[in-house]
């Protein structure tokens, strides 16, 4: 008996550690990849003043950048359900390091757009919080998933606040060039931390279950649309903030380091409601969470853009933003698993992921449109407080249960 006893602490210990090990693994992998293309901004300056590239090009190389890893997301998940995770994460990184030591070289915009926009593009796909957050999903017990999927976005934004100002320090001891150069070294290490996602897939699929099958049950699932639906918000908000708040508050007359300190404590209360939402998701329904967030965005927004802001009003605006900043992502990419289970987590979490960042594309370009028209962001922050009140209704119909107990769209 106590031999028997024994065995089973084996196994619970050995359970636990390579649970430990997965995550581990995966939190320092978004944190490398995340982190290193979050200070892009930090580059504009120096390579505009050193090649003499236009602001204007710097920007569109960015935002090819956007929109190749919104579109390469979903193929990646593809690749990574059929070949397996590490495969595309190696894969990945190698074409992420490429794009930046590419780009400490580029003298050219076709250079420029090559490197920044076209391969740290695909490359961030391939390497990506997405897919990590795919794979870890997979291999979790259903039970401790959400909390999992919780530290890993957690882990993404931690690397936004490591790396941004190592990035920082790089650039006024070395150069833009050398600071390039680490942050392609960093992306490498991404490649012995893919050694727990060898195989192709932890969860072996049901009889007769194929990514076609996925695909049609998930075009075909009135939630996971609602759920795609809601996660282009996301994107909008997301992208509108990071890019245009320090314009905002310094054409309000406050000072310019008030928008730096903002987007750093945006990513620090991402931390704290990342972790948060990931714990909740295990033990309330997501789709409560996810209303309660996009509601806590257009309150919070309104109260902050219903009077001039402040040095001390926006950094409490930030720090509160934060706080339902990545939030979405746990209970997001849980429900993709519940509706749908594991095994094509990367594909269908990938075509969520696209929503989410034709949103930021969309909020981006709508920002910087309308103040050019009007030298004025008023109607985007009111935009911003509908769409958020539209989002927390689309997620309360979703229904959590597997796409194939629950009604699906209608057909003719």
């Amino acid at each position: 008996m106590f031999k028997g006893i024994s065995r089973m602490q084996t196994r619970s210990k050995a359970a636990a550690d390579q649970l430990a090990f997965v995550v581990g693994c995966g939190c320092l992998v978004a944190m490398l990849t995340f982190g290193a293309r979050a200070g892009f901004g930090l580059f504009l300056e120096p390579m505009s003043r050193d090649v003499g590239f236009g602001r204007e090009e710097f920007s569109v190389a960015i935002g090819v950048q956007n929109i190749l890893w919104g579109i390469g997301q979903p193929i990646a998940g593809a690749l990574a359900d059929r070949f397996g995770t590490r495969k595309v994460l190696i894969g990945g990184s190698l074409i992420y390091a490429l794009g930046f030591a590419m780009m400490a070289q580029a003298a050219t915009p076709f250079m420029l757009y090559l490197s920044t926009g076209v391969l740290i593009g695909i490359g961030g796909a391939g390497a990506s919080f997405a897919l990590i957050m795919a794979a870890v999903g997979r291999m979790v017990p259903d039970a401790r998933r959400s909390w999992a999927l919780g530290i890993v976005v957690a882990s993404s934004s931690l690397g936004q606040f490591l790396i941004s100002p190592l990035s920082q320090a790089a650039i006024l001891a070395y150069g833009w060039q050398t600071a390039l150069l680490l942050l392609a070294g960093l992306v490498l290490l991404v490649i012995p931390l893919a050694t727990p996602y060898a195989h192709k897939a932890a969860t072996a699929p049901a009889p007769g279950e194929t990514l076609g099958r996925a695909l049609k049950d998930a075009a075909r699932h009135r939630s996971y649309w609602l759920l795609t639906a809601g996660f282009f918000v996301c994107g909008f908000h997301v992208a509108f903030i990071q890019t245009h708040l320090p314009a905002y508050v310094m054409d309000s007359g406050v000072a310019p380091w008030v928008g730096g300190w903002a987007i750093a404590l945006v990513g620090l209360g991402n931390i704290v409601g990342s972790y948060t939402a990931g714990v909740l998701g295990g033990k309330m329904p997501k789709r409560w969470i996810l209303s309660f967030i996009y509601v806590g965005r257009a309150v919070i927004i309104a109260i902050y853009v219903a009077f001039p802001p402040t040095a001390t009003t926006t950094l409490v605006f930030a720090l509160v933003m934060g706080l339902l900043w990545l939030s979405t992502v746990p209970p997001t990419s849980g429900l993709v698993a519940v509706m749908f289970g594991p095994r094509y987590m990367g594909t269908l979490f990938g075509i969520v992921f696209l929503s989410h960042q034709v949103g930021a594309l969309i909020g981006v370009w709508m920002g910087g449109w309308w103040f050019d028209q009007t030298g004025s962001y008023g109607l985007v922050w009111i935009v911003m407080i509908l769409l958020g009140i539209l989002a927390a209704l689309v997620h309360l119909p979703i229904v959590e249960t597997p796409a194939r107990a629950a009604k699906p769209l209608a057909t003719t």
